[in-house]
């Protein structure tokens, strides 16, 4: 026997969107047939969702995990280099991509276009076991995108050309000026590419319908047109709510992400938008000022801000899914209405931005051809959809959610109608009487229903349960927290006669509304153009409302080489609960000012500092307002990050190694106009190979890159490379030690960056800080002093340098400072006042004894040091 688990309806559904959507499983529906044999009714993976759309999206409306792209992929090596051909599909939009491209051999680029395309699925010619496979695995599974590997045959581009001709539209769209016309010989140009679109048209079987001949367009990918992403910067930047290896969300706060805090769409397609337009963030001036300009315009004007979004945006469908439906004749009577309420809200949307045409100024010939114009031509292009519909739907059944033709086109359905009209009154009757009997007031404490399982029936709150209790005229169906559901006899014929004449009205209406829905049909492609023009109306009105809640500030433009943010903060951070945010001032400026090391201690908000330089450019080249006072920025063409530590066991790859990796692919892909974030480098092997290895990386990012770059980092030696290199410059962030009274002291962290480098991290602090044994954190500081001082010694010693003497009798004077400077704060924070004299001596004499040991212990340390060096 096979194992298996029964599920209702409902679960089933849920089941499969988990499965495909958030874990990225593939889906197998098997039916068993008369002869007891099993055959695939259905499948789906995270990228081909043709054939469960219905299952997956009846009952609910899901955002950007609805995006079912797919792309593929061949590559090749000439000379040390790949060459790489990528096609990318989406069914529900109708529309194909190709790129190829030169790639390194950690193929950096392919990460980039991954992020940027966002596809749930990857198809590759089936994988050898060489290191280039490894890698492109390696690649697609940290974008975490399903890989499905074809056979050879699949790539095969002997039929591309005469396939393209039968999917493709005649007609170029005139809003698409990348679009590639029909029979552009591209194919021969471009054969990496046009192997990988073959296997994706054999895979989705997108010959095997013929509604999908002449539908899809295709146009040719920019890698460069967008700012370049890699894995690590995605997840460090905390662009979308974190998953778990399952796919699943970890953290359901909408402060926990930069999509969640900019996420006041009111569109399912707005919400998708806004996902693409955090993975494309622009580098073109024209269209980011363009996006910049209307949200400036909403920031300005509540009221405009509010109707659009409160009162029109609201009430409107997912015209993606629409448009999917009616494309594949799938749609209903329900789905036009839908389309039908949602174009009669149109006019309000343009007569809005209309009325405040004066206050918006040179604003407003801007939203006029972006919205006004398009939504008005959209308008006339549903004029006879819209007359259709007024002549043929019932709109008084619409009211009781019932969708039926309106019986003036038969004498059958006029007869068919007219029963059905007697039996609703007989039905009213029985509603009336039943009322007067359980002595209830009629539509309120007791209603006439219709539920899709039993028909027509009464209900009554559950307080007024009671009434039912004894009364053997009316039978209970069910309860629920809604109240509880009954029947009567009279009522039950009623409602059976009633369901068998709709029953008989729907088929006699069959070949009206068939003919209504062929109509509707064509109106796909406006649907989806409209569907388009409202999700980027949704996205730049959500900027606006963020905006105006976090106070941000828009870009006033682009310097010359120069990022400037005044009183920067982070998005997320600042929005959690019971966080009062410091904000701290930026300057990258390129030759003199564009290398920043950070250092201070644990905790104290270096990686927060330098991921939220990361979060406001990408922010300003998404067309939003930035989290500061004022802001500088000039556009970056890449944001590479390193940070953090991970391991991938399986695969083999240490966390150094890990580490080792994602550097290498940004010493290789980065460029003077990259912005590169580094928290921690070097710290997963020895001490001197670490610190090593990021003094050269640092050197050669800062001279042969000359990338603005970030640097975080416990190496305080990593400081002396302002000395050295001209662009480089130390920050720190502040913090206070001071004796806490139980033979310990208290670490206050003050969130704030200064100029000038910090010579301590202050772990052994935050050890106290977790109540570690007070043995173990005089046993740690004992050791660290040991250490110090020997670290000091040899380097003052290894060398005939006088720089290196300068910089250990530098750190021996520090460190006497401190001792100093925590007996004073020990003495000052005392409340001597309220001791007596004995206890004031006492505490005093005890005081004196912890800095007589610290000072003894320093002096102890000195001699060790003198006594190595002979």
């Amino acid at each position: 026997k096979v194992p298996s688990v029964f599920l209702s309806q409902l679960n089933f559904e849920s089941l499969a969107r988990d499965l495909l959507l958030v874990m990225q499983y593939r889906l197998e529906v098997y039916r068993q047939l008369p002869n007891r044999k099993w055959e695939l009714a259905y499948k789906g993976s995270p990228g081909y969702l043709n054939e469960v759309e219905e299952i997956l999206f009846k009952n609910v409306d899901i955002a950007e995990q609805t995006s079912s792209a797919v792309i593929a992929v061949k590559y090749i090596l000439t000379g040390g280099q790949s060459t790489v051909g990528l096609a990318f599909a989406d069914s529900r939009s109708c529309e194909l991509m190709y790129a190829e491209f030169s790639d390194n051999d950690h193929f950096s680029n392919l990460e980039s276009a991954i992020i940027q395309l966002g596809p749930k699925e990857c198809i590759v010619q089936k994988l050898d076991s060489t290191h280039e496979a490894a890698t492109l695995t390696e690649v697609i599974k940290r974008s975490r995108v399903l890989i499905t590997e074809r056979p050879k045959s699949d790539f095969s581009m002997k039929n591309i050309d005469q396939d393209l001709k039968r999917l493709l539209k005649t007609k170029k769209k005139k809003s698409d000026q990348d679009e590639v016309p029909v029979g552009a010989s591209w194919t021969s140009d471009h054969p990496l590419a046009a192997s990988s679109l073959s296997s994706l048209i054999h895979y989705l079987e997108l010959l095997s319908k013929d509604e999908n001949f002449g539908e899809f367009r295709i146009r040719k990918f920019d890698l460069s047109q967008f700012m370049k992403l890699d894995s690590a910067a995605y997840s460090a930047l905390n662009l979308f709510p974190e998953r778990n290896t399952q796919g699943i969300v970890q953290h359901s706060k909408p402060v926990d992400s930069l999509y969640g805090v900019l996420n006041n769409c009111q569109t399912v397609q707005g919400q998708r938008l806004l996902t693409r337009w955090i993975k494309q963030p622009l580098i073109d001036v024209n269209h980011l000022e363009e996006r910049l300009s209307v949200v400036e315009a909403f920031v300005e004007i509540s009221e405009l801000r509010r109707s659009l979004a409160d009162e029109h945006l609201k009430k409107l469908p997912d015209f993606d899914r629409l448009s999917k439906k009616f494309h594949r004749k799938k749609a209903s009577l329900q789905d036009s209405y839908r389309v039908y309420q949602a174009i009669k809200q149109l006019p309000y949307i343009c007569e809005s931005m209309e009325k405040h045409a004066e206050e918006l100024e040179s604003n407003y010939n801007l939203l006029r051809e972006m919205f006004i114009a398009p939504i008005r031509q959209l308008l006339l292009d549903f004029e006879k959809f819209t007359e259709m519909l007024d002549s043929t739907l019932d709109f008084k059944m619409v009211e009781r959610h019932e969708y039926m033709v309106k019986c003036d086109f038969d004498p059958e359905l006029q007869r068919l109608r007219s029963k059905m009209t007697e039996v609703e009154e007989e039905m009213e009757e029985a509603f009336t009487d039943a009322a007067t009997q359980l002595k209830l007031e009629k539509g309120k404490t007791i209603k006439l229903e219709l539920a899709p399982q039993f028909g027509y029936v009464f209900r009554v709150t559950c307080k007024e349960e009671k009434a039912l209790r004894q009364n053997k005229r009316f039978t209970t169906l069910d309860t629920n927290k809604a109240g509880v559901r009954f029947i009567n006899s009279q009522l039950q014929q009623l409602s059976d006669g009633y369901q068998d004449l709709r029953a008989s009205y729907e088929a006699q209406q069959d070949a009206v509304v068939t003919e209504i829905m062929s109509i509707a049909c064509g109106y796909a492609e406006p649907m989806h153009t409209l569907g388009d023009v409202l999700a980027k109306l949704d996205v730049l009105l959500s900027f606006a409302q963020v905006s105006t809640s976090l106070i941000l500030t828009v870009p006033l433009g682009t310097g010359s080489n120069l990022i400037k943010l005044d009183q920067c903060r982070h998005p997320c951070v600042e929005r959690q609960d019971d966080v009062s945010f410091i904000a701290n001032d930026v300057l990258l400026k390129k030759e003199e000012h564009n290398f920043i090391i950070v250092t201070g201690p644990n905790m104290g908000g270096k990686s927060t500092y330098i991921r939220q330089v990361g979060v406001a450019v990408l922010m300003a080249q998404i067309g939003c307002f930035v989290p500061c006072d004022s802001v500088t920025v000039t556009l970056v063409d890449a944001i590479l990050a390193r940070v953090g530590a991970g391991d991938c066991q399986a695969q083999g790859v240490s966390t150094f190694m890990a580490e080792m990796l994602e550097t290498s692919s940004i010493l290789r892909s980065a460029s003077a106009n990259s912005l590169i974030i580094v928290d921690e480098l070097g710290r997963g092997t020895s001490t001197y190979d670490g610190f090593g290895l990021a003094w050269a990386i640092s050197r050669h990012v800062a001279l042969e890159l000359k990338s603005a770059c970030l640097f975080a980092t416990h190496f305080h030696e990593m400081t002396s490379l302002a000395d050295e290199v001209p662009s480089a410059v130390n920050y720190h962030v502040t913090a206070l030690t001071s004796a806490d009274g139980n033979d310990g002291t208290s670490l206050t962290m003050l969130y704030q960056v200064r100029p000038g480098s910090c010579d301590r991290s202050f772990g052994i602090h935050v050890a106290e800080c977790v109540d570690f044994p007070r043995s173990v954190i005089n046993a740690a500081k004992r050791k660290a002093a040991e250490l110090e001082d020997s670290y000091v010694t040899g380097n003052a010693e290894d060398g005939d340098g006088s720089d290196r003497r300068k910089r250990c009798a530098e750190n021996q004077r520090r460190r006497g400072q401190r001792i100093v400077q925590d007996f004073l704060h020990s003495v000052k924070r005392e409340k001597w006042n309220e001791l007596s004299d004995s206890e004031a001596a006492a505490k005093l004499s005890e005081l004196k004894r912890k800095a007589t040991d610290a000072g003894n212990e320093y002096v102890d340390g000195i001699l060790r040091g003198l006594k190595a060096s002979n």
